[in-house]
């Protein structure tokens, strides 16, 4: 490790020349107070900005134990670190003077959601910081005493205003670790009190807007409380008891009228998977882990997929033991998502009627006098709901306000009205009694076993042109992969366009566990291992630090959605469910 007046020479001397000279500052650099790496020099002004990092002892840190006791403290701790160097580069002046993206310091910035990101990692109370520099420059020629100002005094203020606990406020610290770590403990007790979500009385579930994640304030504004009859007691190591509505597993519906609050519920309970920052209104909202969004996605591209317990023989004797299409429609596309998320280990379906193929969720007793059923291959989901949880343990939460038929086959009922949900099972159940649907059950008793699905790794290619991997993330929905474009509008669950881009080179690394016996299922679940036991860092080389932790479903999305990839089906070999 080289002294820091080393950089400091160096970048005297390189003052003013070419700008392909700044190579020369690459290395690690002992400063003062913590230890500095250049990873990655940018070749242009206009290039992706610099890679660099910043490593504190634990003695600099300065964070008592405590704030990084249990995994759950410890990702909490990071996500605050990760907030508060972001607002230190924010509060910053007289930045960006130059060429391109000369002199900006930036630090990839959490949303709501706290999660195991690569921008700030904590271990052991020692701290890691990972962030992007633009190396200033006039033109092409190096700006070599403005660099000097950002390494020698932007970055130590930075430094000093935000990974130091001497510097931040104890009580928010010990906040931010405390809610996370209550979290991760009401989410553990789910599955021991057969509940797949619980949502806690008091909770904000509005947002702002649509396009606006913090909670919606106001008068207007109605703090959840939960059914008398649906109410449970859950224990938290920080807060202590927590009181709340408990959705246990089955069949439960969410009904009531249009702008009542029934998928502001849904997608409360659909990112219950993450915790949330203090504040967010949902702090204490805890769904099963392993619950998936299921929706239609038309156009979509379907690889080997046995949707043969929802759909049958197609016209002209085309089988759905093994469907391949590059345009599926609303309902082959919904269920291929189901089955799919089943083959990664999905425990919990969350699905909305608005956006879902309505031929896909329901065919009543009109339609099937009018196109009998050897006319229409399609089993609609209302059938196959009860035998999914049944014979594969898949629970299921739908939105539903169109077809009052679900409540034959509902094991709860919640209706929203004007955001106060009420337990309106025994009447659900009643109405059904006495107006009896009249339609027939499709699709026989049973759910079926769908076949497995085994991926072939030469299908897998991040390549383009010369370069051997082109993996581009820009955006969310999307991921750049070699010659093609992954479209995964449909993965609702991620949050962060640093999941996304952990997913797409998590994709590239799975083809290192298929070995033409796993299956899709496997090979991700051996991804996540991998993961959990060594860390992200273990996807990609360099240190990027614009990475945060996804889960095998996403990761399953992005393989199903490559429009290259190939697949060898076999026969089941037992029953599908959780993992």
């Amino acid at each position: 490790m080289q002294p820091e007046e080393t950089l400091r020479t160096t970048l005297r001397r390189i003052d003013g020349k070419g700008y392909g000279a700044y190579k020369d500052i690459r290395g690690q650099y002992r400063f003062s107070e913590y230890s500095f790496c250049i990873d990655h020099v940018q070749g242009d002004p206009f290039a992706a900005p610099s890679r660099v990092r910043v490593m504190l002892s634990r003695q600099t840190a300065g964070f008592p134990p405590e704030f990084f006791s249990s995994r759950s403290r410890t990702i909490a701790l990071a996500d605050l670190l990760s907030r508060r160097f972001g607002d230190a580069c924010m509060r910053r002046a007289g930045h960006g003077n130059g060429s391109g993206k000369s002199g900006i310091i930036e630090m990839d910035i959490p949303g709501q959601e706290v999660l195991e990101r690569t921008s700030v990692i904590v271990r052991d109370g020692e701290v890691e910081a990972r962030f992007v520099v633009g190396l200033p420059a006039y033109g092409r020629r190096i700006a070599g005493r403005e660099a000097e100002t950002m390494f020698f005094h932007d970055i130590p203020r930075i430094v000093r205003a935000s990974l130091l606990c001497s510097s931040l406020d104890p009580e928010e610290v010990r906040l931010h670790c405390e809610v996370g770590e209550d979290a991760d403990a009401l989410r553990g007790q789910l599955k021991e009190r057969g509940m797949v979500s619980f949502v806690a009385d008091g909770a904000i579930l509005p947002r702002r807007s649509g396009i606006d994640d913090l909670p919606m304030e106001g008068g207007d504004v109605v703090p959840f409380s939960s059914p008398a009859s649906m109410r449970v007691t859950l224990g938290a190591p920080n807060r202590g008891m927590v009181s709340g509505m408990g959705i246990r597993e089955g069949v439960t519906l969410i009904v009531g009228g249009g702008y009542h609050g029934k998928s502001t519920l849904l997608k409360a309970v659909e990112r219950g998977v993450y915790n949330h920052v203090p504040g967010n209104g949902r702090e204490y909202v805890v769904t099963d882990p392993d619950a998936v969004k299921i929706r239609s996605e038309d156009g979509r591209r379907v690889e080997g997929v046995d949707i043969s317990p929802f759909i049958g023989t197609l016209p002209h004797g085309r089988t759905t033991t093994a469907l391949r299409t590059d345009d599926a429609s609303g309902s082959t596309s919904q269920a291929a998502n189901i089955i799919e998320a089943m083959e990664s280990g999905a425990c919990v379906l969350l699905i909305d009627e608005d956006t879902s193929a309505t031929n896909f969720m329901i065919r009543d007793q009109r339609m099937q006098e009018l196109v009998v059923k050897d006319k229409e291959p399609i089993t609609p989901f209302i059938d196959k709901v009860q035998p999914l949880y049944r014979d594969c343990g898949i629970s299921t939460i739908l939105v539903i306000g169109g077809s009052g038929d679900y409540f034959e086959v509902a094991d709860a009922v919640i209706s929203m009205d004007e955001y106060v949900p009420e337990d309106r099972t025994t009447e659900a159940r009643s109405i059904a009694g006495r107006h009896l649907s009249g339609r027939r059950p499709e699709g026989g008793p049973s759910f079926g076993c769908p076949g497995r699905r085994v991926p072939d790794p030469q299908s897998i290619s991040p390549r383009k042109g010369r370069r051997e991997v082109k993996i581009a993330v820009r955006e969310r929905s999307h991921i750049g992969f070699g010659m093609y474009d992954i479209d995964i509008r449909a993965a609702e669950q991620l949050v962060s366009v640093s999941q996304t881009s952990a997913v797409g080179v998590a994709l590239w690394y799975a083809v290192k566990y298929m070995d033409g016996r796993r299956t899709v299922g496997e090979v991700v679940h051996r991804v996540m291992d991998d993961i959990a036991e060594e860390g992200l860092g273990i996807l990609s080389p360099g240190a990027p630090g614009n990475q945060a932790l996804f889960r095998q479903h996403e990761l399953a999305m992005a393989m199903n959605r490559l429009r290259s990839l190939k697949v060898r089906t076999t026969s089941s070999t037992g029953k599908g469910g959780c993992r």
